[in-house]
């Protein structure tokens, strides 16, 4: 039976206060992580497209949410947390992880445990973020996950076969230079989307990357709802040009009374 694809995460080290020791306690110890994981399809065939991997930045994350959880007495038990936050992602079969504390004896000490997808529980949930489709400036940001949906350019747009695709384009176009414009980074991929929701970042999506295959209008409206379906949004914040209706999808969201048309 061939092995399948994997991951890894080595020598990651990072300062924390663990242990069940009273000498222990109130002091920060260097820990060794090393995470791998076993992939649950084998990366042939992803067209060096990187929301069809496993991302690295799941490794680490799963390291820093195990740390701010809470704090730990046993390595083992926040070995079984990463594990579980790991697991929690589908494309992930198997994973072991090992912690090492660095600074209680010469050499190094800790645990390495080995878990398979469905044998644990995963205890990690995707962040969820809040959408903004920008029709028309608002003087404010609403503070934390945000994903920006710009509007789409005023500009004449080509007709034909390829319209949809130069209609996404020109939003992707839109992406960038809102984005220069509010001091905010540009994502074009879930993996993006995702990592900014967990560290609770304002980005804008440039949306031509994900839906190119899709059948959507290259319409805002059309792509938030979509978006926010697939993040699980907590809301979609409507900040449309005055004398301009909310789209009948909407009505399954809350929806900010000062952001409404107006």
């Amino acid at each position: 039976m061939d092995q399948p694809d994997r991951i890894h995460l080595r020598d990651y080290i990072v300062s924390a206060e663990i242990g069940a020791f009273q000498s222990e306690r109130g002091q920060q110890q260097r820990l060794r992580f090393a995470i791998e994981v076993a992939l649950a399809r084998p990366v042939a065939g992803v067209d060096d497209h990187v929301d069809r991997i496993l991302s690295y930045d799941v490794l680490t994350g799963a390291v820093a949410d195990g740390l701010a959880d809470r704090r730990y007495d046993l390595l083992e038990t926040l070995a079984e947390r990463i594990a579980a936050q790991v697991l929690a992602q589908p494309l992930a079969a198997e994973v072991t992880v090992s912690i090492e504390k660095l600074d209680r004896v010469p050499g190094a000490l800790g645990v390495t445990l080995t878990r398979r997808a469905g044998r644990v529980q995963a205890t990690a949930s995707a962040a969820r973020p809040a959408l903004l489709v920008m029709g028309r400036r608002v003087e404010s940001l609403p503070a934390g996950a945000l994903v920006v949906i710009p509007a789409a350019p005023l500009l004449p747009l080509p007709q034909g076969a390829n319209a949809r695709r130069i209609a996404l384009l020109a939003l992707d176009q839109a992406a960038w230079a809102l984005a220069g414009d509010l001091g905010l980074t540009v994502a074009d991929s879930r993996t993006e989307l995702d990592w900014a929701a967990a560290n609770g970042i304002a980005v804008v999506w440039a949306p031509a990357r994900m839906v190119a295959d899709s059948d959507l209008p290259a319409e805002p409206a059309a792509l938030a709802l979509w978006l926010a379906e697939r993040l699980d949004a907590t809301l979609i914040d409507w900040a449309l040009p005055a004398g301009e209706s909310l789209p009948a999808a909407a009505a399954g969201f809350r929806i900010p009374s000062a952001l409404l048309p107006g």
